[in-house]
Formats: structure tokens, sequence, C-alpha cells
């Protein structure tokens, strides 16, 4: 196929950029080049904050119905095209088409909440909070925002966790969109447009490390909201907290689970599959370490192995797929290095996916199911994110060798307890450390009207994406309070007093 030369939006218009630097977008399935991401010039990141910025002010003037309305009309096209976004997302991530449908769809999930602005806006109002005075409480947007994404979901996490909520607040944004998945954004950018939204709303950049830095720092930029690895968020939390801007940061996670002999073993073994290998794991939901008890850790495990050989690898956008690819050969390669490292360091490799081959995809980036028993506190396959198709089993003695063993993580973001046991499932639900938790279930992923609320390391900064933490953190609060004077009190000469306390008599 031939190789498209992608372009950046600045005001609504699609341009040719001046560097020569390209980033190379891969069909997973295939390891084809299907595209060519521009690494955009510092200047060219400035002239999308310029945009940003000179769009702000009638932006925010409008009527948040009027902003709400762009809203509606996003969701209709989306809904119009959601097979073609859905081809997109699973060409160049790697996604089966259910799993990248599933991205676009929770992108619908938080534009309806969008929708909802009217009423998410509303402050608190209370009359004669002293006497003669009255306080309202308003919401208001704050200029230019900037998100900064990674590569595996090219449609939910900036059309769904960061610029709805943000525009339909009354901000503009700058989006440094995934270099590795770019033309999902770009096309739901285009539908963006399409629904009537002012040149200078939402702005598109793709650049390296280097030219997004500008971003952190600008003095035009009011936020940042950013997800991946922990050690760059940790940089952006300190770097742009430093200049005085509002930030978010999700970053990585180990998720852990419970299986406690209680559980229903072959059901929860089923869904964890879902779980940890789901989206070839990379995801930061995934759940790749099990804290099984030993008195049924056989038994689980061998139910574990039974699902995931029943697993069909393929090319993702085959319908029968189940386990489509990962993104890149580099991360292919990141993936396999881990796995030689569990083995390297004593781990008991039971299901090894590192020599899969896919008949027809030859140069696909496939790697199948793979599973360590037997993992052990210290072993850095069972501590750090693979990011991959890979579980680890932690075998523990009881419910507090395992929960013990889930919050010595540094990351937080979800947790899960399998169990029959409703004491144990609320000492869980009560004590463990992360932010999401499940209760037999694998993926605990709130909807979008409550916050996606890592903790930890999994998380650098004070209000979460989506829900209610995601409105507060695109709006600042701005109160008043009036006190009006009748006939008799136009006539007052004389305020003995502070006016607060005057007014408390």
């Amino acid at each position: 196929m031939a190789v498209k030369n992608l372009k950046y939006c600045v005001n609504n218009e699609w341009r040719e950029s001046r560097t020569g630097k390209c980033m190379p977008v891969t069909n997973s399935s295939t390891g084809e080049i299907m595209a060519e991401a521009p690494c955009c010039t510092v200047d060219e990141v400035e002239s999308a904050v310029a945009a940003a910025k000179a769009a702000f002010p009638k932006w925010s003037s409008k009527s948040v119905q009027q902003r709400t309305d762009i809203m509606f009309r996003l969701r209709q096209l989306m809904e119009a095209h959601l097979e073609e976004l859905t081809l997109s997302v699973s060409m160049e991530l790697g996604k089966n088409l259910d799993e990248a449908r599933g991205d676009i769809l929770k992108s619908i999930e938080v534009v309806e909440l969008a929708c909802a602005a009217p009423v998410l806006m509303q402050g608190d109002a209370l009359m004669n909070v002293s006497t003669g005075h009255d306080t309202v409480m308003y919401r208001e947007p704050l200029g230019v925002f900037a998100g900064i994404v990674p590569f595996n979901f090219p449609s939910m996490i900036p059309f769904g966790w960061m610029i709805p909520l943000c525009i339909t607040m009354g901000n503009t944004f700058v989006l440094k969109a995934a270099s590795l998945t770019p033309q999902t954004a770009v096309r739901v950018l285009e539908l963006l447009i399409q629904a009537g939204m002012p040149p200078g709303v939402v702005n598109l950049v793709t650049c390296s490390r280097d030219e997004a830095e500008l971003l952190l720092k600008h003095p035009d930029v009011r936020g940042i909201s950013y997800v991946g690895s922990t050690a760059v968020g940790r940089h952006i939390y300190a770097t742009a907290a430093a200049h005085g801007k509002r930030v978010q940061a999700l970053c990585e996670a180990k998720n852990h689970a419970l299986v406690l002999r209680d559980a229903a073993l072959e059901r929860s073994a089923l869904g964890i599959i879902n779980s940890t290998f789901g989206c070839a794991g990379m995801r930061c939901m995934a759940l790749p370490v099990l804290c099984v008890e030993e008195a049924c850790a056989d038994e689980f495990l061998g139910y574990l192995i039974k699902f995931a050989n029943e697993r069909k690898v393929g090319c993702a956008y085959d319908p029968a797929t189940e386990l489509g690819p990962v993104v890149s050969a580099e991360h292919k390669q990141s993936v396999i290095d881990w796995i030689n490292q569990g083995v390297a360091e004593g781990a008991e490799l039971v299901l090894d996916g590192r020599d899969i081959v896919v008949p027809g995809f030859e140069n696909g980036h496939f790697i199948g199911p793979t599973i360590f028993d037997h993992v052990q506190q210290g072993m850095s396959v069972g501590d750090s994110e693979i990011f991959g198709p890979v579980t680890c089993i932690k075998r523990v003695k009881d419910f507090e060798e395992g929960l013990a063993i889930m919050n010595a993580s540094p990351f937080a973001n979800g947790s899960a307890i399998f169990t029959q046991n409703g004491y144990y499932a609320r000492e869980f639900t009560r004590r463990t450390d992360a932010g999401m938790v499940g209760v037999n279930v694998g993926i605990p992923v709130p909807i979008s009207y409550f916050p996606f609320s890592g903790h930890k390391q999994s998380f650098f900064g004070d209000l979460h994406v989506m829900g209610r933490d995601g409105v507060a953190f695109y709006t600042e609060s701005k109160c008043v309070t009036s006190r009006w004077f009748g006939e008799e009190e136009k006539k007052e000469t004389k305020i003995s007093t502070w006016e607060g306390t005057i007014a408390r008599k």
C-alpha cells in the first residue's frame, strides 16, 4: 500500500510540516509502513498553542449549549463512522476488532458525558449567606490545555478522557498525538471539525519529547493532561507544576488480583484471561499478576493455561481473532526481552508465546499468551510493567499474604479479588491501595460518570480524568458575593466594623 504522509492541524487547517524527520506508522499485523507522522518543529508546536490562545476568548464566550451542540453532532458522526474508526485502531495498533470498537465506544461514552455540561458546570448558591448578602459560585474555563497521549488507546484517551470535557467547559486544546498510532486521532479530529468546531479550539501535532517539552513550560498553557510511563509522568508533573500549571499524569501500572480458594475458579480464570491478555496486555488496566492461594493454585493454573491456549492469535482485523499483535517491532522485542528476563530470574515459564507465527502474517508483531508460575517478590518480571500478553502467578498462603504483596507494589492503578466470601471482599476493598477495585471483576474500569482514579506512582496530580474530577480539572471556581441596599440602607453613613462582621448580625 502507498505510504501516507500525515499532516498536523492548526486552526482547522491541515498543514505540511517543514520538518526533515518523520516517524513510521506500521500495520501491526503485517509490519508494513502505512504512514509517516511528521516530527513537528518547535515553531509548529508554538503555532498550535498560539491558535488555541487566540480561539479561547470567543470560544469561552459561547453559551454552554452552543458548545454541547457540537458534542451532540460529534457523537452522531462517530457512531456513523464507527466501523471505519474501528478498523483504523485495529490496523495501526493491533487490537482485535471487538477491542478496537470498544476504544471508539468508550470515546463516545465520554462525549455523551460532555453533552451534560450545562448540568456539570453548575455551581452553588446560597441566599442570605449572611444578613443581606448572597454568594454564588461559578465554574469558569481557564484557557489553553495540552494533552500528551500514548499509543494504546488512539481514540479513547485524547477524544474521551481529555478533549470532550475540556472544550465543552470552554477551554481550547493542543493535542500531541501518539506518533505510533496517530491516524485514528487525525480522523476523529476531522469529524470534530465537521461537527462545527471553530478554528483553533482543538489543534493537533505529532512530535518528539524534545518539541513537546515546550508545552510543559509555555506561559499560555494552563494545564497538562498526560498518559504514559511513570518516569516521564514524574518529569511532566514536576516541570509543568513548577511553571504554575495544573497537571494530571496517569502513569504505569502493575495491577494484581487475589484469587482465593473459595472463588468460582473456572469462571474466574475465564474472566481473568480477558483481563490479562485483552488488548495484548497493552493497557494500564490489564491484570498481569495473580496472587493465587496455594490451596487452589494448581487447579486454577490448569484452567488458565487451557483458556489461554484456546485464544485465537491472528491478524487484528480478522473477525475471528481474539489476540492480535502488539504495536510495533520494537515493542515486540521489548516484551520478548522481558520474557527472557523472567526465565533468567528463575520464574517457571509454563506457557511460552515468544515463537508464535501467524501464517500469511509472518512479519506481524505477534506474541502468544505467556504465563509464568512461581514468580517471587523481587523478580522484575512480576514487579515492573511489561505491557504485553504476559501473566505472572505469585502463590500465597492466604488472604493476608496476598494483600500484603499487592500493597507492596509502588503502583496502585487497579486491583481485584476473586472470592465468594463477603468478609474478605469487604476487607479487600477497604484495605487495597488501588484506586479502582474489582470484586469478581477483572477490569474494574469505571464508567465515565466516575473518575479513573489511580493511586501511588500510577498517578501524579489531584484531579483525575472523567467524572466530577474531570470537570473540576478543566474549570476554576469563582465566588461572587453581592449585597443590595433598600432606601433606608442607602442613607447609612457609618460602618463601624469590617463589612463581613457587620453582616453577620
